[in-house]
């Protein structure tokens, strides 16, 4: 019994690991200001890429900005963490598939 649960934890870091790997290419994009300012970010919730318009640049001051630049971060954010938590959701149902009330 002991055994078993060892090797189930076993196989559970490891496909913990395998999924962190690839929520690193999983990618998901925001933006704010009608598309003036992209943000990408991968599954890990890490920032890959920030673009901002010319347009943007030229029509906002120093504080515009950086709220737009807020704005779009926040969502790109919030996405990447859905993504990892449906990931991770389905990690748990095949780790624990009986466990009752779990999901």
């Amino acid at each position: 019994m002991f055994g078993d649960m060892m090797s189930k934890l076993k196989d559970a870091q490891k496909t913990m690991e395998e999924t962190k790997k690839r929520l690193d290419t999983i990618y998901v994009d925001a933006e704010a200001e009608n598309g003036k300012v992209k943000v990408t970010a991968n599954g890990n919730k890490k920032i890959k890429d920030i673009v901002i318009s010319e347009e943007l640049l030229k029509e906002n001051d120093k504080q515009a900005l950086e709220d737009i630049l807020v704005v779009a971060v926040n969502r790109a954010l919030e996405k990447a963490e859905k993504v990892s938590e449906a990931e991770m959701q389905g990690i748990a149902k095949g780790i624990l598939p009986n466990f009752p009330g779990l999901f």
